[in-house]
């Protein structure tokens, strides 16, 4: 089925498409729902009795072009409870389309998702944070120039104005610190910034989103957990600190470096995942 096909519906007739081929194929009322970022793909492989479908053959979605994302929805049981896993995303920057960076998240929600767990390798702003560490995400600036909820509301996808207040859980935030730490290992926390990317930021831009509160900054995210938000399921956000951003170190950065230092990170992410998860 060929994105094509269907991409003069409306939003919530396009959901309902993803929605009757997923129900197809065995993706029935999954608990939580995740989406991994860079590097961060391979705990999909956890799922137990997975079912895999590729993104370009669930109506309306796009696989991203980014090599280490697999463009895999993988939906099955983990740790007793029914998981759905976007394994990998289609960034904005790929399209300058936020319905499209944010659509597998629509269709996470028609699922009928009650917490969903965004993931993401980002630039550490904040320079008391280290490279390699896990910072949960209290917060976020949007800088992308754009919101997935521009335009006509639909009043089923949630209200016209939707608070942004309290995003991320702060419940779930102060549940899964406690519990890491006990596993021994410390998650920072701080506000996340989108920039639209594809270029990593500018030493000077990098000194403008520290001024402005920020604690780390990425290229995706932020279009979920708006839709998210607007519906009304409890987020999770995990930020992996895959490198110094701009101007930090004297050194260029680059894509490969973000997915070298993923691997290194895997063991204790995919702990902080399980305790996600368990909460």
């Amino acid at each position: 089925m060929s994105l094509r096909k269907y991409s003069g519906k409306p939003p919530i007739e396009r959901v309902a498409d993803s929605l009757t081929y997923l129900h197809e194929k065995g993706v029935i009322d999954p608990e939580i729902g995740i989406v991994l970022g860079s590097g961060l793909n391979d705990f999909a492989d956890r799922i137990d009795n997975p079912v895999v479908l590729a993104y370009n053959d669930i109506p309306h979605m796009e696989s991203g072009w980014v090599s280490d994302h697999r463009g895999e929805l993988v939906y099955g049981e983990y740790n007793g409870k029914k998981i759905v896993i976007m394994a990998g995303r289609f960034h904005y920057y790929e399209s300058r389309n936020m319905d499209k960076a944010a659509y597998p998240t629509r269709v996470m929600i028609g699922l009928g998702i009650k917490r969903l767990i965004l993931t993401n390798s980002a630039g550490c702003v904040n320079q008391d944070f280290g490279a390699g560490h896990l910072m949960l995400i209290s917060d976020h600036i949007n800088l992308s120039g754009d919101n997935p909820l521009i335009g006509k509301n639909i009043d089923e996808f949630g209200p016209r104005f939707p608070d942004m207040t309290y995003t991320y859980s702060r419940k779930l935030r102060e549940e899964l610190k406690k519990r890491a730490a006990a596993e021994g290992i410390e998650l920072d926390e701080g506000v996340y910034c989108m920039m639209s990317g594809p270029s990593f930021e500018t030493p000077a831009e990098i000194r403008m989103l520290r001024t402005v509160g920020a604690d780390a900054v990425g290229m995706s995210t932020v279009p979920e957990a708006i839709v998210a938000n607007h519906a009304g399921i409890e987020i999770i956000g995990i930020s992996f600190l895959s490198n110094m951003a701009a101007g930090v170190l004297d050194k260029p950065l680059s894509g490969e470096e973000v997915t070298e230092a993923a691997v290194a990170v895997q063991e204790s992410f995919s702990k902080v995942l399980d305790l996600a998860i368990e909460i």
